[in-house]
């Protein structure tokens, strides 16, 4: 792993001094995180993750400093092609790709190309992220350091084709056949079924509604048959600016499984999850914003990663850009609330809730 990670930045570093020809059509980007999370409970593990392990996406680490994940991207446009290769690592780039831990394979963030077929039509192929939620990996797009469990408990990525219709400038559709969620190999020989609609009423407003059906068992080897199982999600995106500088934000899903999930089965009968967050973000001006996201999710079924409960989750995180907007400093608060008890403090206490304070720096480039 060493010896390809050697490679891959050479080979990056020899792109980057291409790219900066301004008529290049390489152009590189990338960025790095580290933060310092306080867990108030003080757990005795140090890990803001809670009973289960999956309280958190990402910050799992407190009291004490923590690498997040490092970013290099690279992409390659031309007038009716675009190709995008995006490789992670550290600590964050093994959870997100954790269905892709074969070899080098788990440094792959993204890595697909898109075929500009008409003015209205694009088809892409190959490694790419997920249309659900609000959030995304890349911490330097999101408003907190901290995901949401609408993030953490939703796809991350999928690997297969896609085709976007643009009807107009204010309405698209997408359509596209992935293997199953966040793994880079298929359990089975049924594919799953990705589709998106994306709406802009007005210059304030913009709406996305995405969604996912697919068949998550494992194939019998023996027999050659895919069990029944089915896994669906529909999620709903929202951007409201309501002036220059204030901006609401909602992300609202109801998803069901039933059967086999990555070796999980939910049973014979289907079960469902869902959770909304509404986002609220102030830019005082261009240098600092504040921004607040309220959660509630709920999981009372048990069928996502987070168990059997239920949370509400407070944050509010000021965001300050510093170094000509390369550097972004992140001081964020957060409560998790469940319905029972999901943490330990440092004397094995179990409680319902936990308080962090985490101040994150990402640079950007």
């Amino acid at each position: 792993m060493r010896k390809i990670a050697i490679t891959v930045f050479s080979l990056l570093a020899g792109f980057t001094t291409m790219a900066q020809d301004s008529k290049s059509p390489l152009s590189f980007s990338g960025y790095l995180d580290s933060y310092y999370s306080y867990n108030f409970n003080n757990p005795a593990d140090n890990s803001n993750g809670g009973l289960t392990g999956t309280a958190r996406a990402f910050d799992l680490k407190s009291n004490q400093f923590s690498l997040g994940l490092v970013q290099t991207k690279a992409q390659y446009a031309t007038e009716k092609t675009n190709a995008v290769i995006d490789l992670t690592f550290g600590p964050n780039a093994e959870l997100g790709q954790y269905g892709s831990k074969v070899g080098s394979s788990v440094i792959i963030k993204q890595a697909y190309f898109d075929w500009k077929a008409t003015d209205k039509l694009t088809f892409t192929a190959g490694q790419f992220g997920t249309h659900i939620g609000y959030e995304v990996i890349d911490a330097p797009i999101n408003y907190h350091y901290s995901l949401s469990n609408l993030f953490n408990n939703g796809p991350f990525y999928h690997v297969g084709v896609k085709a976007n219709y643009a009807i107009s400038d204010k309405l698209s559709i997408m359509a596209g056949l992935v293997n199953n969620v966040d793994q880079l190999n298929d359990d089975n020989d049924s594919p799953g079924l990705i589709a998106q609609v994306y709406a802009k009423p007005n210059d304030k407003l913009s709406l996305y509604l995405n969604g996912i059906y697919s068949n998550e068992a494992n194939g019998n080897t023996t027999t050659g048959k895919t069990p029944d199982a089915n896994y669906a999600l529909l999620d709903l995106v929202m951007n409201y600016q309501a002036t220059d500088k204030f901006l609401i934000g909602l992300n609202a899903a109801t998803g069901s499984q039933r059967g086999e999930y990555q070796t999980v089965s939910a049973g014979d009968t289907a079960k469902s999850w869902g959770g909304a967050a509404l986002y609220l973000k102030y830019d005082f001006k261009p240098t600092y914003s504040i921004g607040a996201r309220i959660e509630n999710f709920d999981n009372t079924n048990g069928v996502r990663g987070l168990g059997p409960a239920r949370v509400t989750s407070i944050t509010l995180t000021p965001t300050f850009t510093v170094g000509n907007g390369h550097l972004l400093l992140k001081p964020e608060f957060r409560m998790d609330s469940f319905n029972k008890d999901f943490f330990t403090d440092g004397d094995g206490k179990a409680t319902k809730s936990q308080i962090t304070a985490t101040w994150a720096m990402i640079y950007k480039f």
